[in-house]
């Protein structure tokens, strides 16, 4: 059921939540809005209907409109300087970020989209930097032992040359990161290779305006998905959740006073005498 109810008191009857709704299962047929029964099914509760209602007269899924947040729009500069100034960061302090910073984060990512609003992601999150040393040591015996027996898949033969510099304090994979948050989605969902970079994306601008650090962290993806794979498993990764990235984060070591400058390349504009070409 989406219990899909109308507040008669609030309604102005303007047709906003049947124009904007995806999947056109919303009718004004008898003034207020609507849905079917046997529309139902098409529902893929992305919440449109709730957000556009411009009287908060829509509830849908059990949700109480009075309780959305409102529509801030964030200042354009703001924004973009919060885009430029973003640095990957591979120097953390070792402290542990708050539990209420981490919720927020939680809660902030769960808002990003996904193909037809199916939110098939999961979220692994390391929380305690005792658990991550942990997965740091497990990942640099599985290299070793993979280089001892000859073992390392084909391609990720580079994992040798990070044994040495481990030993001697140099964590070049996990960056000595005290947090790791790996986003995955199952090969059948809508936008698998999409999802988890786009929820990512979500997390490390958000983490940045709290005054956190992150980096993309390919190496680790690999280290799980083919070096030592037993050890993804372990972290909870489903065996079909082929599409995956990780991202670690914390307060940084490292301070950046300005952003970079970059030039604007690899845009086309497409003009008339591109379409006539392709006739």
């Amino acid at each position: 059921m989406l219990d899909f109810i109308i507040d008669e008191t609030r309604c102005v009857q303007c047709g906003e939540c049947a124009a904007d709704c995806p999947a056109s299962i919303i009718d004004m047929d008898g003034g207020l809005p609507r849905i079917p029964e046997h529309r139902e099914s098409y529902c893929i509760g992305c919440q449109h209907c709730l957000a556009v209602c411009p009287t908060a007269a829509l509830s849908i899924l059990g949700k109480d409109p009075d309780q959305s947040a409102p529509v801030l729009p964030p200042s354009p500069d703001a924004l973009e300087n919060l885009i430029k100034s973003r640095r990957s960061v591979r120097h953390f302090l070792p402290d542990r970020v708050e539990g209420h910073i981490l919720d927020r984060l939680m809660d902030v990512i769960a808002h990003a989209p996904t193909g037809k609003n199916q939110r098939r992601i999961r979220f692994t999150l390391v929380d305690d930097p005792q658990v991550m040393e942990r997965i740091r040591v497990a990942t640099m015996d599985g290299i070793r032992k993979a280089v001892i027996d000859d073992s390392l898949p084909d391609g990720m033969e580079f994992f040798a040359k990070m044994v040495a510099p481990y030993d001697q304090g140099k964590d070049i994979i996990y960056r000595k990161a005290p947090h790791m948050i790996i986003a995955s989605a199952p090969k059948d969902s809508a936008a698998p290779d999409a999802d988890p970079f786009i929820a990512l994306s979500y997390f490390e601008l958000m983490a940045q305006s709290l005054g956190l650090g992150t980096v993309w962290c390919g190496f680790a993806r690999w280290a799980l998905q083919s070096v030592v794979p037993e050890l993804g498993r372990a972290l909870g990764i489903p065996a079909d959740h082929r599409s995956m990235y990780a991202m670690m984060f914390g307060y940084p070591a490292v301070s950046y006073a300005r952003a970079v400058q970059r030039d604007v390349v690899g845009v086309h504009r497409v003009g008339p005498a591109d379409l006539e070409g392709g006739r």
